[in-house]
């Protein structure tokens, strides 16, 4: 269950007093992206809000770290949906599961446990999208939902973003590949790029925290985007 030790090649794991990891990808395209990671000391065997209590100045610190400090934190409240907001300021948007936005002063966040955080960036356009897609989601569609409020907010085209899947659990681990679905489903809408480091959340308990592995009682993740 520990998994290997090694962080994907695709992520970068940052040095200092909070644990995250970089997106080589998403920094290559010119966008800050990450993810905080499982953060040692921290007691997270409670009720999620809690945890998530517990765990605000680490994300704080991640935040910083990220390059993404000083911006409005835009958090989406995610109800295993498909129903996409877009967003230009900091705040909470109520019902969604996905973050849209071309405004250089937000960071999007979006908090995992298992259920993928999939980056979307066109960077012809500087729009970007932040989706929340566990089994439910993704059976529900909601990365198409996601780049087709894209497309018909701001004119982007598949063909021009490029997604990244983060970390999330995979079979044997868990029972459905979602991981795959939401591959299909952006080369489906025309997205070209797809990239997916195929780390399973539920094999490195060290590294990453797992819903289903320790059994509701956990952390999260959370992912981070924002333009330069």
């Amino acid at each position: 269950m520990r998994g290997d030790s090694r962080i994907p090649e695709e992520w970068e794991e940052l040095g200092g007093r909070v644990r995250a990891a970089r997106s080589v990808v998403l920094e290559g395209l010119g966008v800050r992206g990450g993810l905080a990671l499982r953060q040692p000391g921290v007691e997270v065997g409670v009720e999620r809000e809690e945890a998530l209590r517990c765990l605000g100045s680490a994300h704080r610190g991640v935040q910083e770290a990220l390059g993404l400090g000083g911006r409005g934190m835009c958090l989406a409240e995610q109800v295993h949906g498909a129903e996409v907001a877009v967003v230009s300021e900091g705040g909470m948007s109520g019902g969604v599961d996905g973050l849209v936005s071309g405004e250089p002063g937000v960071c999007l966040g979006i908090y995992v446990a298992d259920c993928c955080a999939v980056y979307l960036v066109d960077v012809r356009r500087r729009v970007i999208g932040l989706v929340h897609s566990g089994a439910k989601g993704t059976r529900l569609g909601v990365v198409p939902a996601a780049l087709a409020v894209m497309e018909r907010d701001f004119g982007c085209v598949g063909s021009d973003v490029v997604a990244v899947l983060s970390p999330c659990i995979r079979p044997p681990r868990y029972e459905v590949d979602f991981a795959a679905e939401i591959r299909a489903q952006c080369a489906g809408r025309g997205v070209r790029q797809v990239h997916d480091s195929g780390a399973c959340t539920g094999s490195d308990l060290e590294r990453y925290y797992s819903y289903r592995m320790e059994k509701g009682r956990t952390g999260r993740m959370l992912a981070l985007l924002g333009l330069r």
